[in-house]
């Protein structure tokens, strides 16, 4: 009886089983249609990678031709700010890398940099300062 009792259940967990799985992902390492995502989309990833490999002089040219050419999204103009502030922040000193959280933020008003990002020792106080003033600041029509 208990043989028979699995025979039965078996086919039950399967159907069970198949009732949760996932839908398929879509490729993420698939690259976005650059003419869905606006201009500039080209330049901005490349500066993320040249971000990425350690190439900063790179990164900083590449960004700011993303931002010249328009890049669409506000999240990608504050995100391409943020990498050239990070920049500024190493290389350039206090006052640029303080400019470029401004036009993060001017971009986005809800732009906000990740925990790890935020505490980073050399540009962490300089973005908590602006993101204070920030939120300070009255807001225009």
């Amino acid at each position: 009886m208990t043989c028979r009792r699995r025979w039965l259940a078996a086919p039950l967990i399967a159907l069970a089983c198949a009732g949760c799985s996932l839908p398929p992902v879509k490729d993420a390492g698939a690259p976005p249609d650059q003419a869905a995502i606006g201009k500039g989309a080209k330049e901005f990833n490349d500066g993320v990678k040249s971000y990425e490999d350690g190439e900063y002089q790179s990164a900083a040219r590449q960004f700011q031709a993303a931002l010249d050419r328009g890049l669409n999204a506000p999240g990608d103009r504050a995100k391409a700010h943020k990498y050239l502030a990070f920049i500024s922040c190493v290389s350039d000193g206090e006052r640029p890398c303080r400019d470029e959280f401004r036009k993060a933020f001017d971009a986005d008003s809800g732009f906000d940099l990740a925990p790890a990002e935020a505490g980073h020792p050399i540009w962490g106080p300089v973005f908590r300062s602006v993101k204070s003033e920030v939120a300070g600041k009255p807001k225009s029509k």
